[in-house]
């Protein structure tokens, strides 16, 4: 088991009044486009696991189902893999001909996305979206773009609401960035 890190090397990013009220806002926007639709809402564990139950309980939209995929690329570094792979399917009856919209944390390199998008969509759904709560576009290396995005982000390791480094650091309520 890892020891707990030091907190002195984490500096407030986002805190949890500013992430609700995001959340809340790309809530109405899922809401709007969604009128008269009941999508399935599925999210990449682990990571958006709090996000996603944020924005759901938020949303008025009738949701069809809440399905999870897991696809990891970190393992337990602050570096990417850059080899991102599929540990957590779903059935493929879950999404096909239905509105899915996808829930990520973060979209840094795109790399792990791009995998579960791709995955998603060969699963013949009738349309699919992403909704990620932070952005790293300046660490992008594959095109990936999102309907709907929270903040965006520096090119800084973050930790907190649901983003872990080693996984440590997942409770916590805001967002950090951390040193090292």
């Amino acid at each position: 088991m890892s020891e707990p890190r030091q907190d002195d090397d984490r500096s407030l990013l986002l805190t949890r009044a500013k992430i609700e009220t995001k959340v809340a806002q790309l809530a109405a926007a899922i809401d709007r486009d969604y009128a008269g639709r009941s999508p399935v809402v599925v999210g990449i564990l682990k990571g958006a696991f709090m996000f996603l139950a944020d924005l759901v309980r938020r949303m008025e939209t009738p949701i069809k189902s809440v399905e999870f995929i897991r696809v990891s690329s970190y393992g337990t570094s602050t570096a990417s893999s850059a080899q991102p792979i599929m540990l957590v399917d779903l059935s493929p009856k879950t999404v096909e001909g239905r509105d899915v919209i996808v829930i990520e944390d973060i979209v840094d390199t795109g790399l792990s996305t791009q995998v579960a998008m791709e995955h998603l969509a060969k699963l013949n759904p009738a349309s699919l979206v992403l909704c990620s709560l932070l952005d790293k576009p300046s660490r992008r290396r594959v095109p990936v773009t999102a309907k709907y995005v929270g903040f965006t982000l520096p090119d800084k390791f973050v930790v907190g609401y649901g983003l872990d480094v080693g996984e440590l650091d997942r409770q916590l309520p805001d967002i950090y960035t951390i040193d090292g």
